[in-house]
């Protein structure tokens, strides 16, 4: 997924993955997975996506700060 925001400018196939949680089985309608990227210059991004009944029934990338990333794995 590639998405633009703020004039900058987020593509999970040109990110390096750094962490993936998922939650719910393969195919599950309440299911979905939540992915921390780090673009080429450093941004972190979200990129979000699930069944359709579950919290993220669409695909979605939003920006985190750096600073903010630790508080999001420790979250999970």
């Amino acid at each position: 997924m590639k998405k633009t925001i703020d004039g900058a400018t987020y593509d999970t196939q040109c990110s390096t993955l750094d962490k993936k949680f998922t939650y719910g089985a393969p195919g599950d309608a309440t299911g979905y997975e939540e992915t921390l990227y780090i673009t080429s210059d450093g941004r972190y991004f979200i990129y979000t996506n699930g069944g359709a009944q579950s919290k993220y029934p669409h695909e979605n990338i939003t920006p985190i700060e750096r600073e903010q990333v630790r508080d999001w794995i420790m979250s999970h």
